[in-house]
């Protein structure tokens, strides 16, 4: 099942996708048919509500209502849920390998993969209040010359636990979606340096893009292994396949969460997949620039860049 949360007149729903042309609003479903209808206020109410949710969705799916039907042309997608926390890894060797060639040009620093890389899954915690939906701008932050989209699949968290083994881990998947971690690779170049992590290469408004669609994770067997492309206004910049990744989704939620709970809601990052990205082959994105990042069986996640022409 594909789900989204959409706004429509003024009011954000949370639908299931029926066709490329036609979504159904659950909440309004649901109490049509009698029956209970909390689940379905919010996508976090819907991860919440657990196997029960997602039984009684399939049943509003299976004969949708027409009068609760709604047409995906009159409406504005939103990112499907504000996450309740934000990690991005890096687990992708041909994209590290192929960005340290782009930075050792860029910078003269020779970079090396640490054998920690290979060890452990690597991660940041971003900022959980920048996400955008699909077909909304992102804003060309002021202080930058040089970004860059960054192809990558992400994970929401179905429920809370703590200490979470590798064999238990997917249970702990809701489901999938498509991640576009747009960055400012000149800033990235100068903060890496200081060996800490990403701040304003990473932390601008609308810099986050998740959507349109959460795959659930009943329908992606684990591990994943989906293709994925990206595309900058129209043309081809690079993709790969989800079954590349050195460290699978099962081993980042069982080092994650080591000693640590993770909660429902939480959206980790694949990171950028091989070629997933402008650095990697050499290219950057000029305003207005529209790019496009496809997964398999999720969709297609579509945006623009846009630079604001400030008064002098």
């Amino acid at each position: 099942m594909r789900l989204a949360t959409i706004k429509i007149n003024n009011s954000e729903r949370l639908v299931a996708y029926i066709d490329d042309k036609k979504l159904l609003d659950l909440e309004l479903a649901s109490q049509a048919n009698n029956k209970p209808h909390n689940f379905f206020s919010d996508m976090h109410s819907m991860i919440e509500g657990g196997d029960s949710a997602l039984s009684l969705a399939y049943d509003l799916i299976s004969n949708p209502r027409k009068h609760y039907l709604i047409n995906v042309e009159e409406v504005v997608f939103c990112p499907p849920l504000i996450p309740t926390q934000y990690r991005d890894c890096l687990v992708f060797e041909e994209h590290l390998k192929n960005g340290f060639a782009a930075a050792e040009k860029m910078t003269g620093r020779r970079y090396d993969i640490p054998d920690v890389w290979y060890q452990q899954p690597i991660y940041y915690k971003g900022n959980r209040l920048t996400f955008i939906g699909n077909n909304q701008d992102v804003l060309w932050p002021d202080y930058a010359d040089y970004l860059d989209i960054e192809l990558e699949l992400a994970i929401i968290i179905s429920k809370n636990g703590k200490n979470i083994s590798k064999e238990d881990a997917p249970n702990y998947i809701f489901g999938y979606s498509i991640l576009n971690d747009v960055s400012a690779r000149d800033a990235q170049m100068i903060e890496m340096a200081g060996q800490l992590g990403p701040a304003k290469g990473k932390d601008f408004d609308t810099g986050n893009v998740l959507g349109p669609y959460i795959l659930t994770a009943d329908e992606v067997p684990h591990p994943v292994s989906l293709n994925m492309e990206a595309r900058v206004n129209g043309q081809r910049w690079g993709g790969g396949n989800s079954s590349k990744m050195h460290h699978n989704f099962a081993d980042i939620i069982a080092f994650i969460s080591k000693s640590e709970t993770l909660y429902s809601g939480e959206v980790i990052g694949s990171g950028t997949v091989g070629t997933g990205c402008g650095l990697e082959i050499g290219k950057r994105l000029e305003p207005n620039d529209q790019f496009e990042l496809e997964i398999e069986n999720i969709g297609i996640l579509k945006n623009r860049i846009v630079k604001e022409i400030k008064d002098d």
